[in-house]
């Protein structure tokens, strides 16, 4: 039963006022005057727990445009527009006195104006019209939508609202990614947990539109949830497994196969091997297949991800200050394991193969030492000068092995370099590639997804550095440029003509700079992955 109360508009982060008779007029020591106060107060505090209670229940998320010079009234969106005329005008009404016009990104919050939204969020989304802006790299409109609604659906999760409904503001897929990564926490080994939200969507909405966002979000966020978890609970065999257990909806056409250490052997992965054997953990080599094409013979996609679970730096020891941080030394095994998964539950025509290379990188009396040269699959001898690059020595042997599926192109992801953090920070993932035709392709899905990527210089230059070495054929650091020396060496186990490293230390982390994801890991750049595998499966 709805139980009307009084109108109430709040700032997101301002106070209330509620306009409601005050109990305590009525101070008459009088027997009937103690019985009307006792029903008074009976009356508000029975009003008070029916609010607060639907509040639990539902709330809505809209949207509004700032005022053109043009437009005397409300730019308010399409659906907000067909609310606001549901209840003849007050949403513009509350919208004009409650105080000045929204901005970009700030929201506000009314009760009170629908008996089927207790609560209802408004959200500025900047200038109407907006698209791709050169400048920046990405579309405007869509990051727009992506952290307004994601501001929207924290107010309400911090209200414990359970249930969310959500403008889709013209772009349902942009709204749903929103909503789906704004409402991500990762609070596993809390006992006290926020208020699990469900989003959908309201008004007439692109169901396709709003279901395929829904699935690049949680594609983001199982990326994001991996790279959180404490490396005691995620191992090299329980990521495996992880992503084992996330594929098998679709075992009709995804095949997984969990290499133990006696088949990396096999293989002549010595580099890879030389980085597992300083751990107690025994090294995992994941390999994923997606057949999603109806043509058998269609050359794959490979996408390769660095997985070390837990980077200690090895003897070449790092500083104990934020070590933590790298549990998600996993990140780009992470993020090419979460885009496959999303691209099997898209559905995606495209044949897919990941590979990651699992492992810990720790001291111990049977780790790697500076100095030591370890021989890679593809024969070359590395002198180890750094324990603590680590990854490019298991990233040499994945790659070697990725050029027996006969790729129509390899991209790798890792986080590989603090030096990338340096030259881009938290803006963009780097990509060093041998293919414009790869690199327009990428850059094309990050400005979609707003996840973006900058090319960064493959020049022979530096492959001088890597290749000059006392001992062995290449060294696994160079002198200077850290990242571009690090691209160097990968792209000694590369003969592909299409292949793309992405160095995404930078964007391992977010602090604040992406509003529409809490501080923590990122995620990124799953959606990017996914966005250039859509593209890809779309051309002949």
């Amino acid at each position: 039963m709805w139980v009307s109360g009084p109108k109430v508009s709040c700032e997101a982060n301002g106070s209330s006022s509620l306009s409601l008779e005050n109990p305590d007029a009525f101070s008459s020591c009088s027997l009937r005057h103690i019985y009307w106060k006792f029903r008074l107060l009976s009356e508000f505090y029975l009003r008070s727990a029916v609010i607060r209670f639907v509040f639990i229940v539902q709330g809505l998320v809209l949207g509004v445009y700032e005022k053109q010079p043009d437009n005397e009234g409300m730019c308010l969106t399409e659906a907000a527009a067909a609310f606001d005329r549901s209840i003849s005008g007050k949403l513009s009404e509350m919208l004009t006195i409650s105080g000045p016009p929204l901005k970009k990104g700030k929201s506000r919050i009314f009760f009170g104006l629908h008996q089927d939204f207790p609560s209802v969020v408004v959200v500025g989304l900047g200038k109407s019209g907006t698209g791709v802006c050169g400048k920046e790299n990405w579309d405007n409109c869509k990051e727009s939508i992506r952290a307004a609604v994601s501001a929207g659906c924290r107010q309400l999760q911090d209200l414990e609202v359970a249930h969310v409904e959500v403008d889709p503001c013209g772009d349902g897929q942009s709204a749903a990614e929103g909503a789906v990564l704004g409402l991500f926490e990762y609070d596993e080994f809390k006992t006290k947990k926020k208020v699990r939200v469900t989003a959908q969507p309201y008004g007439s909405v692109d169901s396709a539109a709003w279901k395929k966002g829904v699935l690049y979000g949680d594609g983001q966020n199982l990326a994001r949830q991996l790279m959180e978890a404490p490396a005691n609970h995620i191992t090299p065999t329980a990521f495996a497994n992880t992503i084992e257990q996330k594929l098998s909806p679709f075992a009709h056409n995804v095949a997984v196969h969990k290499r133990s250490q006696s088949w990396i052997e096999s293989e002549q992965m010595g580099a890879f091997l030389s980085v597992s054997k300083g751990s107690e953990e025994p090294p995992v080599f994941l390999e994923l297949h997606y057949k999603g094409s109806l043509d058998s013979g269609q050359p794959p996609l490979v996408l390769v991800g660095k997985g070390i679970t837990f980077d200690s730096g090895g003897i070449s020891l790092k500083p104990s200050s934020g070590m933590d941080a790298m549990r998600a030394d996993m990140g780009g095994a992470a993020t090419v394991c979460a885009a496959l998964v999303t691209a099997a539950a898209l559905k995606l025509p495209i044949n897919i193969i990941g590979l990651a290379p699992l492992c810990e990188n720790m001291p111990s009396g049977k780790a790697n030492k500076p100095g030591d040269v370890v021989r890679a699959k593809n024969g070359k001898t590395i002198q180890v000068d750094n324990t603590d690059a680590e990854g490019r020595l298991i990233l040499a042997d994945a790659l070697c092995y990725a050029h027996s599926f006969k790729p129509r192109a390899i991209i790798n992801a890792a986080t590989l370099t603090g030096a990338v953090d340096v030259a881009l920070g938290s803006a963009a993932a780097g990509v060093f590639t041998n293919s414009d035709w790869l690199w327009e392709r990428l850059q094309k899905a990050s400005i979609i997804t707003g996840d973006r990527v900058w090319r960064m210089p493959l020049f022979q230059h530096y492959t001088k550095q890597i290749t000059e070495s006392a001992l062995a054929d290449l060294n696994n650091v160079g002198k200077y440029s850290g990242a571009c020396t690090a691209a160097a060496f990968l792209r000694e186990f590369v003969t592909a003509d299409h292949w793309a490293h992405l160095d995404i230390a930078g964007v391992m982390t977010n602090k604040d700079e992406i509003p529409y994801l809490r501080k923590g890991m990122s995620g990124r750049p799953t959606r990017t992955l996914v966005e250039f595998a859509v593209g890809l499966a779309s051309e002949p």
